[in-house]
């Protein structure tokens, strides 16, 4: 796989302002130099996130979030490298190197996914002509608005109708097959998977389809709804139908409607409610449980209320409990007999669903609910196998406030358990922060040069190699030689970059906290005490060589270059 120099990256980085892109996503507050927010990446009350124009860096202090625009559109847009590049390349009008696209591009996949959203064109184009389809999403109440939003089509009836427009020589054929787009009988006769049916395209992070549900006309057909099989691009255990077109609705999600039927997003979305998504044919997984908070933090559960709807609630809050940091909630609302998230939200209207939403049960409740249901807790035989079966599912918990609060929960019903700790053992963030920031004596030269660096990466160029403090035997010394010979090599790199190149690292941790400090003075101020830094090295290397040559004196005689070399060293440090 091509790199993508780190010349492109650096001129890339200094032309985007990270200010102007976060601040499409988060609201910022200037404060000073610098701008402030409540962090994106965990919930917090107080702001602990900065951004700073002059580093072109981002900095949590709470959860230690940090990095560049890159790192941002990776984190908040969960974009892959590459392709935060291209969006960042493409916001300030430049073009990544075209070699390093096409080597960083396989490009069997991007045929395979060329194919699919061909196929999404053909059904679109069906679905224009053929009035069963249309009078089924008229019946629906489906507008053209949403239609379009999710790219619905029709897969018309016969064996033949995809693999006719597609498949029109065997490499094709081939893709058709890896995409899940075709089936094989008993003799080997390959025919069109998806036939007679809505259809609905999966799409991945990026907008590109991986995947189709298909749900049929005639009610009598089975099975009612058909996916694609597993491929090479769709995992349905790790994606959602309907999370693009969320994220396309909204720069932060405040919450996330799972749901369990493609129409039943589409019925959501078109009565307002525009935060609906659906696993696809399968019970929540711990992967869905990242990804839905990993883009919101509340997430609401929608259920039948019926055994198989509660049953699927119980899966789906087991693998959201190891996920449930502090400032994250999970909701369950379960429906009325009968009635699904599409035919309720069209009787009741977005007002009547937002209000079922309020009232619905936090996990919580649910979770203790559920543990009990055939639990009689007026008995010390019943309060002791509430705990037997809570204790597994709370232990899955991370640690914090709310595993806190849940242990106290159980220990308020049975008297088992250890107390959750007192509000003096939580220490607020502010004071964390600022005990963790307490200077702990005078900063060493090394330090100082390097924090220095880190606030204002062109001071290195000040600097002429070779370094003349590079000798010294001292902490640090290798790792300031190293930022000096990055800049050197690349003298448009920020501050955020040249934390970068250290990711994975020993050094990476201190060099990001040294990054978020607020140094005094400005930048006349930092290039004296910079120049005074290395000056200062520079002596220590003297005095260095000039211990070395006074203990080789006392051990043999010096020849007589070192003799002169020492009387030299003496005369400088003494004039």
């Amino acid at each position: 796989m091509a790199r993508i120099p780190d010349a492109f990256i650096d001129d890339l980085l200094a032309r985007s302002d990270i200010v102007e892109l976060i601040g499409a996503r988060v609201p910022l507050k200037r404060q000073g130099k610098e701008y402030s927010a409540r962090c994106p990446f965990h919930d917090e009350r107080s702001p602990s996130f900065t951004v700073s124009p002059t580093k072109q860096f981002y900095h949590c202090f709470g959860c230690g979030a940090h990095g560049t625009a890159l790192n941002f559109l990776m984190n908040y847009d969960r974009l892959e490298f590459l392709d935060a590049v291209e969006e960042l390349a493409k916001r300030v009008g430049m073009e990544v190197p075209r070699d390093t696209q096409q080597r960083n591009a396989n490009p069997d996949s991007q045929d395979l996914y060329s194919l699919l959203d061909a196929s999404a064109r053909f059904y679109r184009q069906q679905l224009a002509g053929n009035g069963r389809a249309l009078a089924y999403l008229d019946g629906r109440d489906v507008s053209d608005q949403v239609r379009e939003q999710f790219a619905i089509g029709y897969a018309p009836d016969g064996f033949n109708a995809l693999r006719d427009a597609l498949g029109t020589d065997p490499r094709r054929m081939q893709l058709l097959e890896r995409g899940g787009m075709m089936s094989k009988n008993d003799s080997g006769r390959v025919y069109d998977k998806f036939r007679d049916r809505v259809m609905f395209p999966i799409l991945d992070r990026r907008g590109r389809t991986i995947a189709f549900g298909g749900r049929v006309l005639d009610k009598d057909a089975s099975p009612k709804y058909l996916n694609s099989p597993e491929t090479e691009l769709f995992h349905k255990g790790r994606e959602l139908y309907g999370l693009w077109q969320v994220r396309q609705a909204h720069n932060q999600i405040p919450r996330l409607i799972v749901v369990e039927g493609y129409m039943d997003v589409v019925a959501l979305f078109q009565h307002g409610v525009d935060t609906a998504v659906a696993t696809l044919g399968t019970a929540t997984t711990a992967d869905h449980a990242e990804l839905l908070f990993r883009n919101a933090p509340d997430v609401y559960f929608c259920f039948d209320g019926d055994r198989a709807g509660r049953g699927a609630a119980l899966k789906a809050m087991e693998s959201v409990l190891p996920r449930m940091k502090d400032g994250r909630q999970a909701f369950f609302l379960f429906l009325p007999d009968g009635e699904d998230p599409d035919s309720l939200v069209r009787k009741e209207g977005r007002e009547g669903f937002d209000a079922r939403l309020r009232d619905a049960t936090p996990l919580s409740q649910f979770l203790f609910d559920s543990l009990s249901h055939d639990v009689n807790l007026g008995t010390l035989e019943g309060k002791g196998r509430l705990a037997e079966r809570a204790k597994p599912l709370l232990a899955q918990i991370p640690d914090g406030a709310f595993g806190d609060l849940m242990k106290q929960r159980l220990t308020e019903l049975t008297g088992v358990g250890a107390r959750a700790s007192s509000p003096e053992t939580h220490v607020p963030a502010q004071r964390a922060r600022a005990g963790a920031a307490a200077p702990s004596g005078k900063r060493s030269l090394v330090r100082g040069a390097i924090a220095l660096l880190l606030q204002k990466p062109s001071l290195a160029l000040e600097l002429l190699p070779p370094f003349r403090f590079a000798p010294l035997r001292q902490p640090g010394i290798p790792l300031l030689l190293e930022l000096l010979q990055l800049v050197d090599a690349r003298p448009d790199i920020s501050t955020g970059s040249l934390i970068a190149h250290f990711e994975g690292r020993d050094e990476h941790a201190a060099l990001q906290k040294l990054a978020a400090q607020t140094l005094p003075g400005d930048e006349a101020s930092w290039l004296t005490e910079f120049l005074d830094a290395i000056a200062q090295l520079e002596k220590q290397v003297r005095l260095q060589r000039i211990d070395e040559l006074q203990m080789r004196k006392r051990e043999r005689d010096l020849s007589p270059d070192e003799k002169n070399e020492l009387r030299s060293l003496l005369t400088a440090r003494f004039s």
